[in-house]
């Protein structure tokens, strides 16, 4: 079978890829940049994963790498790609520097609620409001970009500092639920709907 570049698709085919398959946006907001990962934020990344800080919040494994971090830029720009929902990673306008990563999230999990919005960031950045602004621009943006009328924020009942950001975004608690991907632990899933945006 011979390939075709893409511009030389047969009639009937052309135009549909683009309407199957996105490209992660680059976004602005007053003070970051959120746009696609690259190769080299894989240290930075990978350092902000393995803070102790971030480490608790997430519960992550205390041996996390670089592997573990690579495979979660891929998953992002993966995500992008197939529904038009990922994270971006975030970097300060003023500085160029890294300061983590926002945006939403869709996984194929049965007991999923929908369309999330999460961010973590490295506790370098913690208190500056990067988190709240970076989750504001996601919640414009799946609004904008996506047919739903509700958006979640899925939040260990321990990790304080995201419910504030949670609320100051306007999710408010809706359910808790234990996950099968994560059993030993309920999660409060705080709900958006667009009507209140």
């Amino acid at each position: 079978m011979k390939l075709r570049p893409f511009g030389q698709l047969a009639a009937p085919y052309r135009g549909k890829l683009s309407k199957r398959f996105h490209t992660c946006p680059t976004v602005g907001t007053e003070r970051l940049i959120l746009r696609p990962f690259r190769e080299d934020d894989l240290d930075a990344y990978t350092a902000m994963l393995q803070a102790p800080e971030v480490c608790a919040s997430l519960h992550l494994p205390d041996d996390i790498g670089r592997e573990q971090a690579h495979t979660q830029m891929e998953m992002w720009l993966g995500q992008w790609q197939m529904r038009g929902t990922g994270q971006w990673a975030l970097q300060e306008r003023t500085t160029g520097a890294f300061v983590g990563r926002a945006g939403s999230h869709w996984p194929e999990r049965a007991d999923w609620p929908g369309i999330e919005i999460g961010w973590a960031l490295h506790p370098d950045f913690w208190g500056r409001g990067y988190a709240t602004e970076a989750g504001a621009a996601a919640v414009a943006y799946v609004f904008a970009h996506h047919a739903v009328d509700e958006i979640y924020s899925v939040i260990l009942p321990e990790n304080t500092a995201s419910q504030g950001v949670a609320r100051r975004l306007g999710f408010t608690p809706w359910e808790e639920r234990a996950f099968a991907f994560f059993p030993s632990q309920p999660h409060m899933i705080w709900r958006l709907q667009r009507a209140a945006t």
